[in-house]
């Protein structure tokens, strides 16, 4: 049997899967929180059993420990010992210029990601603690591979990534468009592709992936030629508590008035904005929804903004490929939120999009919803980030 153990970890999470690549069910998933805090455990098999515990996580070394103990003992335990498990995959969120591709962990490439934490602080020190705690943890030897967030975009030309900066803040300075969610469009992306019944070299897709951070990308030919999240994934679509796309001197307008200091105004952005910051009542699409049609106008303005961004993105991208063969939608508002695919659609009909309400009534399943006469087909594409690291890492280690 075939197991990979999928990682994601954050700066106090540690979120696992563990996968039977033989017929790609999950056997195991969990998560390991509130590291450096005091530390949470939750688990569940794939057989409907589960663990959950108040930890001792003062570290992520403790939390792989624990990660081992509940897959290998107790109510959750699910193979004899971390001999059994044949790989270790990773996922990082920013790899910028250097890691284009899945690659193997060393110990070289594990203080290259580390030393790319400037561009992503809130990520990549997190992840290469996790890396060098899941080998301490790990026996010997066990192959481990990095997934990045940002290699699909690596794709995107010349004239889509570069900002109107001095061409010395690229070159000396990295400042560049990087994109991310490049595992979740990657994934679903060749999933419609294998709908569709095509090669992915042969569509032109717009892919949507909606939740409480959201992104829009290009898929040309099977590649990424544009995407909406920049430098950092505060650029592009209004989201959950980010701002998106802002008037750089708005920023710096909003700041002196404020007082706020470059750190401030950051979080401020961050953490205070998009949905939470305009509606006043919630990050959560779900409860913006419910104000929006009990008359509040705050949470209106909203789904407005966000619906139209949407659609703008769709335009933009269909003119910037020279035309569109499917729109899809993925990510926790997208998979669940018809309303929302239904009025980001509305309008669209000159390009060949028509939405067929009664299909677009479903919740997280593959479903196609436009209509039998839409020259664009539009999909609902569930995502599984987990599940394409699984696949790169056993593809790189089967080599």
């Amino acid at each position: 049997m075939k197991i990979i153990l999928v990682v994601n970890a954050g700066s106090s999470s540690l979120k696992y899967q563990l996968l039977n690549m033989e017929d790609e069910s999950v056997i195991a998933k969990g998560n390991c929180d509130r590291i450096g805090i005091d530390g949470h455990v939750s688990a569940k098999t794939g057989d409907g059993r589960s663990y959950e515990a108040d930890c001792n996580f003062p570290t992520h070394t403790e939390a792989f420990e624990k990660l081992v103990e509940v897959l290998t003992s107790g109510d959750t335990k699910v193979i004899d010992s971390m001999d059994e498990i044949s790989a270790v995959g990773h996922r990082i969120v920013q790899g910028a210029e250097i890691f284009r591709e899945t690659c193997a962990v060393t110990d070289e490439v594990i203080d290259k990601i580390d030393a790319l934490a400037e561009l992503a602080p809130v990520h990549n020190h997190p992840h290469a603690l996790a890396l060098r705690a899941c080998k301490a943890v790990l026996p010997e030897g066990t192959p481990q591979a990095v997934v990045f967030d940002t290699a699909f975009h690596a794709t995107m030309p010349r004239k889509a990534f570069l900002f109107g900066l001095p061409y010395d803040c690229y070159t000396e300075l990295h400042v560049r468009k990087y994109g991310f969610h490049g595992t979740s469009h990657r994934f679903v992306s060749g999933e419609l592709a294998r709908v569709l019944g095509k090669k992915p070299e042969e569509l032109k897709i717009v892919s949507c992936h909606l939740g409480n951070g959201s992104s829009i990308t290009a898929v040309d030919g099977g590649k990424s030629v544009d995407t909406s999240m920049g430098f950092t994934p505060l650029d592009g679509l209004v989201m959950g508590t980010r701002c998106g796309a802002v008037d750089p001197s708005a920023v710096e307008f909003v700041a002196k008035k404020k007082g706020f200091t470059p750190d401030e105004m950051t979080a401020y952005m961050n953490k205070k904005s998009g949905f939470l910051g305009v509606s006043g009542i919630s990050s959560d699409n779900r409860d913006i929804q419910k104000a929006a049609a009990e008359g509040n106008e705050q949470a209106q303005a909203v789904n407005e903004m966000l619906t139209y961004q949407i659609k703008k993105y769709i335009g933009s991208y269909a003119a910037a490929m020279g035309g569109v063969d499917a729109v899809l939608f993925t990510g926790g508002i997208g998979e669940n939120a018809p309303e929302v695919r239904a009025e980001s659609c509305e309008g669209l009909e000159f390009m060949g999009i028509k939405i067929d309400a009664e299909k677009n009534n479903c919740r997280g399943k593959l479903q196609e919803i436009s209509t039998d006469d839409s020259k664009v087909k539009v999909y609902v594409v569930p995502t599984n980030e987990e599940l394409l690291i699984a696949r790169d890492t056993l593809a790189l280690f089967s080599k």
